[in-house]
């Protein structure tokens, strides 16, 4: 199951993950919030353990960033 978040404005997100390869060829995962469960962007996924979820508080726009 997706993990989903609903920010201040009332609107549902659900969390996906996508795995992307850097100029230098590293691979990374993102991550990024969709208002659909089902992208073809990413596979839907649940918060991992060592992230937080933040709300920009002008625009209710949700980003996951690493706990501190």
């Amino acid at each position: 199951m997706a993990y989903s978040h609903t920010n201040s404005k009332d609107v549902t997100y659900y969390l996906h993950k996508s795995e992307v390869t850097l100029r230098g060829g590293k691979p990374q995962t993102i991550y990024f919030f969709s208002k659909n469960v089902k992208n073809e962007k990413g596979e839907p996924c649940d918060l991992p353990e060592d992230r937080v979820v933040k709300e920009n508080p002008r625009n209710g726009f949700l980003t996951v960033s690493k706990k501190k």
